[in-house]
């Protein structure tokens, strides 16, 4: 009888092994599964005095990724058309392999990476009480100047996220988006600004968000890494305007300085609406002089955050600033998987 209990026992513990192993393993699959199809970088090239550089080719630029050097497939200047480089081969049988666009298909290159859409995210809570008025002109204004953006999303927060206009081509119903806003709650910054950068990752071509802030967050329950992890992982640069009451939060001050940084944005601090206006038009050249590239990745083994660098070669190279993202992780599945924090950010769980 003894050793029938021993023999029944060891059964169950080895069919509990298989299935946690089993468990471990799916979870592990859906952890890192990993599809790179095509990653696109933006990229302002500065000299010493801040001026920003033309006319540079795509041979002027050497990237690697995980020190693995990477071959350009498309690139682009300003607002400029979209030139389709030599694509190796192993990534045309590989990504047509895949069932995804093939690198011949007109809808890959040519209209994939065609364009700009804009998502401006503008603070509505209650830190917005001063200068609220001088803040929507700002952003009418850089709406009206925006010539060479396909299209643009006006977005608004305070406790929730209210896609106030969607994106669009129509100047005019973003402007209403803008007029129509008034202040309210408490600001839940970080879980709105995920919220705009899952939005603005469905849409193919070059994207950005624009943030608009006039105080810290103080009711946020998603932390401010996983925001710029995520935007670094879709490549999406990300902009901020704040004013001198969040510069006097020296927490919130790092933090969007961290954040525009490591996305390939900027970052303001403006002590007056003139300084709004100032940024949004440094804003808007910003965006006209950025180098838009993409390469299909190498193989890589490595299924976490793969650090990216560009740099300039040739001659005066070592005279010129180069911003853009640091890198990227192939599979945030954090933001899907896990069950999010609050009502807001369970609008994650459904898309």
């Amino acid at each position: 009888m003894t050793n029938r209990l021993v023999l029944g026992f060891a059964l169950f513990l080895a069919v509990l092994c298989v299935c946690v192993t089993r468990m471990t393993a799916q979870q592990d699959g859906t952890r890192f599964r990993v599809t790179v199809d095509l990653v696109q970088l933006n990229v302002a090239v500065t000299d010493n005095k801040g001026n920003y550089v033309t006319g540079l080719k795509p041979h002027d630029f050497v990237i690697n990724e995980d020190g693995i050097n990477e071959k350009l497939a498309t690139f682009e200047e300003g607002s400029g058309p979209t030139r389709r480089l030599d694509i190796p081969e192993e990534a045309a049988a590989t990504h047509g392999a895949q069932g995804s666009l093939a690198p011949d298909s007109p809808e890959t290159l040519g209209s994939l990476l065609a364009g700009s859409n804009v998502f401006i995210l503008f603070d509505t809570s209650n830190y917005m009480y001063r200068g609220f008025v001088f803040a929507q002109d700002a952003i009418a204004d850089f709406v009206r100047s925006l010539e060479t953006a396909d299209k643009i999303a006006f977005y608004s927060y305070s406790r929730d996220l209210s896609r106030s206009a969607p994106l669009t081509p129509d100047r005019s119903a973003v402007v209403r988006g803008v007029r129509t806003t008034v202040a309210g709650d408490d600001a839940a910054l970080y879980n709105s600004l995920l919220l705009t950068i899952k939005d603005a990752s469905q849409y193919q071509g070059r994207k950005v968000v624009v943030v608009f802030s006039n105080g810290p967050d103080n009711s946020s329950m998603v932390p401010p890494e996983d925001v710029a992890e995520l935007a670094q992982s879709v490549g999406i640069p990300i902009y901020m305007i704040s004013t001198r009451e969040a510069r006097l939060e020296p927490v919130s001050t790092v933090v969007f300085e961290r954040m525009s940084a490591a996305t390939g944005g900027k970052a303001y601090f403006a002590n007056s609406w003139r300084d709004e206006k100032r940024a949004f038009a440094s804003i808007r050249d910003d965006l006209a002089h950025l180098y838009s590239f993409s390469y299909y990745p190498q193989p890589n083994p490595n299924r976490g955050w793969r650090a990216i660098s560009v740099r300039l070669v040739g001659e005066g190279a070592k005279k010129y600033h180069v911003r853009t993202r640091n890198g990227y992780r192939p599979a945030p599945n954090r933001f899907i998987n896990e069950p999010a924090p609050t009502s807001t950010v369970s609008e994650l769980m459904s898309k």
